[in-house]
């Protein structure tokens, strides 16, 4: 079978489905495959935070500018999107903690973000269940959450609604221009987008791609219980190091009243089973700043594979002069955050669209450190 597409975008997740969006948006009929469900993976797995980001001037570009197309489309999601700007509080343990809000904070007011520093007093009175003693932190006011399937599944109807079409499918192999599927069906497109997130490195070898398990917890109801999401500043150096294994506290109130908790990565353990050590550590990382969070009931565990590349930057855009599709993957833990940045930029490598970003950070041709992409 061979069906004409102007473009097929491989993966269901929260950037492949943003990819399907942007490009439908701009006039091309565009048929989104991948495996059952939508917003599956890591979409489904992760926590819906849109966090504006400083840990290079690259990842700032991306996650600043995502963080805009987020707040610009707000108003078009469907209210199941629980969408909140409840603001990141980045929380500082002590002094040395608090200075690095500070840097952090005049990163980000040079750029125009708005922030705000706390202190002992005003990070106890921003929330109360925080333990005594820490030294404050910095607030990102405009970070927001919220519950990306639902926004998988209304932006597929959307690109269905403009004449393109959705299928499920295991893909089996792409290139430029072609997708074959299981079975043996092949589908000819314009071009071919690869959003597969930390399975994409099976239809492109060369990918420096690698998958790095997470474990997230939620709890019963506890409305109030927590205001902001809660990010402990060792996070970064926890999220971009290489380490095998490591635990870093992160807080999520939703707006059912749970509590979603995380945050661990693991690279080389390949299976998808809840290890009870990782989530015990999980726990005992987040008491260390909020010791009542152990009287507050887990109903559930899960976990999911998060896209970690070498340089902790997606790789987006295509490599000249070889058949493979076009790449749109790697966003570690930042794949809802970063979507609608990546999907602009595609739709602008792809047809000349309006984008303030650089392609450059993120071309699939550049340095990863000994992963060269060739």
């Amino acid at each position: 079978m061979s069906t004409k597409h102007d473009a097929i975008v491989i993966g269901l997740g929260i950037v492949g489905c943003a990819c399907a969006w942007a490009l439908s948006r701009r006039g091309l009929r565009v048929l989104a495959v991948g495996d059952a469900p939508i917003g599956g993976g890591a979409t489904a797995a992760g926590m819906g935070h849109v966090a504006i980001m400083d840990d290079s001037e690259a990842q700032f570009r991306l996650t600043a500018r995502s963080s805009e197309l987020w707040m610009a489309l707000r108003d078009e999601l469907p209210s199941e999107a629980a969408v909140d700007y409840c603001g990141t509080l980045w929380v500082a343990a002590d002094e040395e903690e608090l200075n690095a809000a500070k840097g952090k904070h005049a990163f980000y007011q040079k750029r125009g973000v708005r922030t705000e520093v706390l202190d002992e007093t005003s990070i106890a009175e921003a929330e109360p269940n925080l333990r005594s003693g820490l030294a404050g932190g910095l607030r990102i006011i405009d970070d927001s959450i919220v519950y990306p399937p639902v926004v998988c599944e209304w932006m597929l109807a959307e690109v269905v609604r403009r004449g393109g079409a959705v299928r499920f499918a295991h893909v089996t192999g792409a290139t430029r221009t072609r997708v074959q599927l299981d079975g043996g069906d092949v589908i000819d497109a314009g071009v071919v987008v690869l959003a597969g997130g930390d399975v994409s490195a099976r239809l492109c070898a060369w990918l420096p791609v690698r998958p790095r398990k997470g474990h997230l917890v939620i709890t019963d109801r506890y409305p109030g219980f927590c205001r902001h999401e809660l990010v402990e500043l060792g996070y970064l150096k926890n999220a971009h190091s290489h380490a095998a294994e490591s635990v870093a506290f992160n807080l999520q109130p939703r707006p059912t009243g749970q509590m979603l908790l995380g945050s661990s990565r693991q690279y080389g353990v390949e299976h998808e089973e809840v290890e009870a050590r990782m989530v015990a550590w999980v726990i005992e990382r987040a008491k260390l700043y909020m010791p009542r969070i152990g009287s507050l009931r887990v109903v559930r565990a899960w976990t999911g594979f998060r896209a970690a590349t070498p340089d902790s930057l997606p790789i987006i855009g295509g490599r000249d002069g070889v058949d493979e599709p076009v790449i749109a993957t790697g966003h570690e833990g930042l794949g809802l955050t970063t979507s609608l940045g990546t999907a602009e930029l595609i739709a602008a490598i792809l047809t000349g669209a309006p984008t303030p970003l650089d392609a450059a950070a993120y071309s699939a041709s550049r340095d990863f450190g000994g992963h060269d992409g060739h």
